[in-house]
């Protein structure tokens, strides 16, 4: 599959099999997400690999739907903006390198026949004591990670024009 096809293949799957991640695909996923780009190359991310099934069944204080909680692996991508570059204006790049990270880890995800579900709607605080997140690292997007049951089809996307000027 390439770049392309992975790109058009991607999905936000609300439905997981129970079926294990095998570690090697695991791995093939945090490695391209930590070869993601990061502004001054700082890499101020954090991941964290949730597995644990009581860690996961505290998760659902967090973000409450079944297939959250219950899909085999959740990731957690944070960011440290102490340790990353800031434009002259004073624009610190650190949650926007967690997000590169995570959007590398989904397409990897993808390309391993995995499925994922880009998460923003959580309660912060709560990722952070559940997690025992270290201070100075801020959450930034969750993901379960698993074996689809269902994949949606594809959603509607604004056409180049809309979104694409050209100077």
């Amino acid at each position: 599959m390439d770049i392309y096809e992975i790109m058009r293949k991607r999905r936000s799957v609300r439905s997981y099999k129970s079926e294990p991640v095998e570690e090697e695909k695991l791995k093939r996923i945090l490695a391209a997400a930590i070869s993601a780009p990061s502004a001054a190359n700082r890499q101020p991310i954090y991941i964290a690999v949730i597995k644990d099934k009581k860690i996961k069944q505290q998760l659902k204080q967090v973000y409450n739907a079944e297939w959250f909680y219950t899909a085999p692996i959740i990731i957690c991508a944070c960011s440290i903006p102490e340790k990353a570059w800031k434009r002259s204006d004073g624009k610190n790049y650190a949650d926007i390198d967690a997000t590169i990270a995570m959007d590398h880890l989904i397409l990897a995800a993808t390309a391993e026949g995995l499925a994922t579900c880009w998460i923003a709607a959580f309660k912060e605080p709560l990722v952070k004591s559940i997690l025992n997140l270290p201070s100075g690292i801020e959450p930034v997007a969750l993901t379960p990670i698993g074996y689809p049951m269902n994949i949606p089809e594809p959603t509607y996307r604004k056409p180049l024009e809309e979104i694409v000027q050209t100077l």
